[in-house]
This record gives structure tokens, sequence and C-alpha cells, in this order.
């Protein structure tokens, strides 16, 4: 897809700007989502924002499809936006059904869908990442450098509907979700930086090995990330 520079400010100004007629943030990031698709031209997109576990849960979607993407890697743990969300960093896929050695749940279940090329962008509020923005193709592509420069930004577009909704107390149970995901996201990264050199596994294993023991204690992954640095080791 080509980006006009221009017609990219001139959208961003106009979502920015404009006011949900009922005042739902969940509404208007389901606006901000759906302008998404139209502005870029890709097959869909969607939207996945950090919980109290500070693991990503489904917020928005364009379509049926993206839902399915979105709903599977909340659930699975695995995918582009798991990993943009864990390294704080722009994660793609030319195609992700052609990965199974990557994203082996992704695969499996995506394969009847029309889900393909995957772009997946953090949302940062205050520098740390509380969310991530995906984009699919449907079929296989290669994002180039101007595509992923621009869903940066669109991603910061989101981060502003988010702000505004905290700012303004029409967040309710977001502004509680984010808040933890700011508070505790520095001790998180520590807890996961200290399993990756302990056990010699990636970032992403790391983050999974935490949220699962919190679902496994029902307590908060901040709360297993303290006890990680406190002991040396994971609790039972």
């Amino acid at each position: 897809m080509n980006i006009d520079d221009a017609a990219l400010a001139e959208s961003i100004r106009r979502l920015t700007q404009s006011r949900v007629d009922d005042g739902s943030v969940q509404t208007a990031l389901e606006q901000v989502v759906a302008a998404c698709v139209d502005l870029f031209g890709v097959g869909g997109a969607g939207l996945l924002i950090a919980d109290e576990q500070d693991v990503l849960a489904y917020v928005a979607a364009s379509d049926g499809p993206g839902r399915i993407l979105e709903t599977t890697e909340a659930e699975a743990g695995e995918g582009p936006c798991t990993e943009a969300f864990v390294k704080d960093r722009v994660v793609i896929s030319r195609d992700i059904t052609a990965e199974p050695e990557r994203w082996p749940v992704l695969a499996t279940r995506l394969a009847d869908q029309p889900v393909r090329a995957v772009l997946g962008v953090p949302v940062r509020m205050g520098g740390v990442p509380v969310g991530t923005l995906d984009v699919y193709q449907e079929h296989a592509h290669d994002w180039d450098a101007s595509e992923v420069a621009a869903l940066v930004r669109y991603a910061e577009v989101i981060a502003t509907t988010l702000s505004t909704a905290l700012q303004a107390h029409t967040a309710g149970e977001l502004a509680r979700q984010l808040q933890y995901a700011l508070d505790y996201r520095v001790l998180i990264e520590r807890g996961v930086g200290y399993l990756m050199a302990k056990e010699s596994i990636d970032a992403v294993m790391a983050f999974n090995r935490l949220r699962g023991a919190a679902r496994n204690r029902r307590t908060k992954i901040g709360r297993v990330a303290e006890q990680v640095l406190e002991t040396g080791r994971l609790p039972e």
C-alpha cells in the first residue's frame, strides 16, 4: 500500500479531535480500529490492551477474522502482538500460517481464516507498552518501511484516545487495568530478564512462564515477578 503522508496526517488530526457520541472509550477505540482499515487499505485490524494481569486482552476488531486473530493471540500467548508487547517493538510476518515453528497455535487456528500477513505495533503510554495494534492482509505480503512507520504513528492515535479517556475519567475498568500495567511494567520486565538469564529462554517464553505461574496461583503477574526477584525461582 502507498501511504500518503498528507492524508495520514489529516486523518490522524480528525480522529484525535473527534468526539464520540456516547462518550464510551470502547466506542472510540472501535472507531479508530475501523478507520485504520480504510486509511491503510489492510484486510483488517484489531486491538489488544493489557489487563490487570499485564496480559493482553481483546478490546476491538474490524471484522470476524480480526477478532479470531486477536482472541487467539491473547489466549495462546504467542504471535506478533504478544512479541510486540513483550519486546516493545514492531513485529511482522509475511504469512503467519507459514510459520508454524514460530507460532504453532496461530498457524493452525488461522489456516482456514483469510488472515496471512500480520504486523503488530506496540501502543505506548508514558513510554510503557500497554497494548498492541494488529493489522493483517488476506494474502502473503512483505511489509515495507513506509507501512511500518505509518502504523507506528497510528498507534499513537490509540494512545491519545486512551489518555483522553483516562483524563476524562470515562475509561472505567480499563483505567484500573492500564494503571496496573503502567505501575508494574518495569518490575515484570525485570522478572522476565531474570528468567531469561537463568533458564536461557527468550523474552516471550519468560513472560509466559510468569503468566502461567500467576494463573496457577490465581494472583497477579506483578506479584509473581516480585517473588521471582526475591527468591530466585517461580512460585510452585
